[in-house]
């Protein structure tokens, strides 16, 4: 069954959210300025979330030394490492609230949300922030209280405009908010862009700095490649969301159904029991964006992780083959 009344044509809000998931709950919604292109940052440690596929499942019995890291084409040592399918994760849900996505949307979106709170495990915890009209807010700063986190579901409505590129640019001032190694965000939204106060090229620039992998669930946004008889994009904005989840490790999910959500939110779940972590320190140097590659060293394999980061270079002892 399709849902042609559920994702009528996709209208995309903002996740203007700066370092709103460390705001007390019930923080008045917040319009930061425009993201800096220019700023240099100080990263101190770098997380690479990843995951390992072979054939149709996941190769989840690989040691530190089955991988090879790689920072602008030159080797880092592997300082941390983790790949317990029980450790805990630290798991944040981005919430589109736009007009557009009252009634079913944001339905499936509670379900969705809940869907996860089910499936916790000891020590997992989340985060619930919500965008509209160039605006986020923290629902609830990360907690392991499940009864507050389906309380704040519950209370969502929609209202507002949409700002997708601006949305995108604050992805990275989430990722070292949680506490736990394994760790991934979720994006919820319609599609769309009607506000955004930056290119999508500078959003893409911004994005790569994500220390975390973000899934983006997107009801009724589409193929980013299904192209019209006349050879044009239907879905143009579809590639803005598969982009954001392939440069930070995550997947894109174009949901059209029932089963659709519940298929996709499936396998991010699975993804996320049998992610990697692997984990090193930067040192001196200049703060510049920085190409990061995973190798696995043996064996044919698909490995999803982040692609970049923006900081200085690892540190002299992280050097290694």
């Amino acid at each position: 069954m399709r849902w042609p009344l559920l994702f009528p044509r996709p209208l995309l809000s903002g996740l203007l959210l700066g370092a709103i998931l460390a705001a007390p709950v019930g923080a008045q919604p917040t319009e930061p300025a425009p993201p800096s292109f220019e700023e240099e940052v100080s990263v101190g440690y770098v997380l690479v979330p990843l995951v390992v596929r072979s054939g149709a499942g996941y190769a989840d019995r690989l040691d530190e030394d089955d991988f090879r890291l790689l920072v602008d084409g030159k080797p880092v040592k592997i300082d941390s490492f983790e790949r317990r399918s029980d450790a805990p994760a630290s798991i944040v849900f981005l919430q589109d609230v736009s007009g557009s996505m009252e009634g079913t949307s944001l339905e499936a979106s509670r379900e969705a949300v809940r869907f996860f709170l089910d499936k916790s495990m000891k020590g997992d915890e989340f985060a619930i922030a919500t965008f509209a009209s160039g605006q986020g807010q923290v629902d609830v700063p990360f907690t392991s209280d499940l009864g507050v986190l389906r309380e704040a579901v519950g209370s969502w409505k929609g209202y507002g405009t949409t700002a997708l590129h601006d949305a995108v640019a604050w992805v990275p001032s989430l990722s070292n908010e949680g506490h736990n190694p394994k760790r991934f965000a979720l994006l919820i939204t319609d599609g769309v862009d009607n506000a955004s106060r930056i290119t999508p090229e500078q959003a893409r620039a911004i994005v790569r700095q994500a220390q975390l992998p973000v899934y983006v669930v997107g009801l009724g946004t589409g193929n980013p490649y299904e192209l019209s008889d006349k050879g044009e994009k239907i879905y143009r904005y579809a590639d803005v969301l598969s982009l954001l989840a392939a440069t930070t490790g995550g997947r894109y999910y174009a949901i059209a159904n029932m089963n659709d959500l519940q298929n996709a939110l499936t396998a991010i779940l699975s993804d996320l029991r049998h992610q990697y972590v692997l984990g090193f320190p930067t040192g001196e140097g200049k703060s510049s964006q920085r190409d990061v590659k995973v190798e696995v060293k043996s064996g044919d394999r698909t490995v999803l992780f982040r692609r970049g980061y923006k900081g200085p270079p690892p540190a002299a002892h992280s050097a290694g083959g």
